[in-house]
């Protein structure tokens, strides 16, 4: 029967990325973990300089975003060598790119660092770390357009295994390094960044095989590296229209007051990890939409819209109902607080009524991916901005404060712009003009 069939191949496209997506965040944990154990300021540097990385890997993601739908058109048409020679395409611009974030990173670290304000010891510790992890920059770039390719080849276990190696090589190389060789925080620094080479050596193998049985060229073609370019500049500007909404309702909560900077950290953690299953079902959407329009199967990439979008309307009934019962006791979890538990549970309830409609956002994003719409997801991240801004200046302006300053922080977040994302998005799909058939 087709549905039970579709149904298992977003399954076993979901189920091992959404592993590798969870692996992603415990190299921080991990660093945190161990680094937390030499103490305070230590920990404080870290921060920092997490926040710093953070801030540039999420901006680089769109390596993998822009080659997996690139990949997968070529592979749905059957030209599987032509495939693996974009993917590789896409792995030499993580190269040229990473180079020169690393480069100019490690020049720039002590000025980064300086613009957080910090105590000298602090600020020591957070310069260590950040300019040797620059190093690992490169690396981090090409896991993500190698990635990308074996998603595009409809592969998600090899990465997930790679990200578990890699993982387990992180906490090993960490501990060893701290606390083996005494090196501190320069060892978690230098333990991180070994691993992550280690899983671009595991990447050059197993992508290297690909390259070999389907006669596939390793060597960068212009024109190639250009198309990856292109189409990764218009995602790059969609990512960035995310990042600046992210950090302008962090600003609203800051001007708020420190309970509800606080309280919006918790629900706003929440809706991340939610997030974790709907990019998986998002990366499942993105390579079996690029597949079918390589193949020129239009009903086919209707049905994995349809498919894809109803189950991430459902997950998020399903989460938003249990966000909804946990919501009184999230905030105990996260500080023990009653206070902050009764300040964040009106913005959690927000959260979980929001959630179907998160749901449907985080795929209907992962559908335009997959379509290599990308021009377009750029130019609506900037229109869902418009609502959201006079939504974000109105909180500040009016400064509602306790538990209905972080609700309507919340509804502004989770309501007006995941609407407005929605509506962009939504208005996409139910046209013509995306379904780009052909390799």
């Amino acid at each position: 029967m087709p549905a039970p069939t579709l149904n298992r191949e977003i399954l076993r496209l979901a189920v091992p990325a959404l592993g590798a997506l969870v692996a992603e965040p415990l190299f921080l944990i991990v660093d945190s973990a161990l680094v937390g154990h030499l103490g305070i300021v230590p920990l404080a540097g870290l921060g920092i300089a997490s926040a710093v990385l953070q801030t540039i890997v999420g901006l680089m993601v769109f390596l993998a975003y822009s080659t997996t739908p690139a990949v997968a058109r070529r592979f749905g048409a059957g030209e599987k060598g032509d495939a693996v020679s974009v993917g590789i395409d896409g792995m030499w611009l993580a190269v040229l790119i990473g180079a020169v974030l690393a480069a100019a990173g490690a020049l720039l670290s002590p000025a980064i660092v300086g613009l957080f304000g910090a105590s000298d010891a602090v600020a020591e510790q957070a310069r260590i770390y950040l300019e040797l992890s620059m190093w690992g920059l490169p690396a981090m770039l090409i896991v993500f357009a190698a990635t990308g390719l074996l998603r595009g080849m409809q592969d998600t276990v090899t990465p997930l295994w790679i990200a578990g190696l890699g993982f387990a090589a992180n906490a090993l190389l960490n501990w060893l390094f701290i606390y083996g060789f005494g090196w501190g925080i320069a060892g978690s620094a230098l333990g991180t960044v070994v691993a992550q080479w280690g899983m671009v050596a595991a990447y050059v193998v197993v992508v290297g095989r690909l390259a070999r049985t389907h006669a596939a060229s390793v060597l960068p073609q212009r024109e190639g590296v250009r198309g990856s370019a292109r189409s990764g500049g218009w995602l790059f500007l969609r990512t960035v229209s995310l990042r600046a909404a992210l950090l302008a309702t962090v600003a609203v909560a800051t001007l708020l007051d420190t309970d509800e900077l606080a309280g919006w950290q918790v629900a706003f953690t929440i809706f991340s990890t939610a997030a974790f299953a709907l990019d998986a079902l998002a990366i499942a959407a993105q390579a079996l939409i690029g597949r079918g329009l390589g193949a020129a199967d239009e009903t086919f990439v209707r049905r994995v819209l349809g498919r894809t979008v109803a189950w991430g309307a459902w997950f998020g009934v399903i989460v938003g109902g249990a966000i909804a019962a946990l919501s009184g006791v999230i905030g105990l979890v996260f500080t023990g607080d009653a206070a902050v538990a009764a300040l964040v549970q009106p913005a959690l309830v927000v959260l979980a009524v929001a959630q179907p409609v998160c749901g449907v956002v985080f795929v209907l994003d992962g559908v335009l991916m997959g379509a290599g719409d990308a021009r377009y997801l750029a130019i609506a991240g900037g229109l869902n901005l418009v609502p959201f801004v006079p939504a974000l200046i109105a909180i500040e302006m009016l400064h509602p404060t306790g538990a209905a300053g972080l609700a309507w922080l919340a509804v502004a977040f989770f309501g007006v712009y995941m609407l407005a994302r929605l509506a962009t998005l939504g208005w996409r799909v139910r046209g013509a003009a995306w379904l780009t058939v052909g390799g």
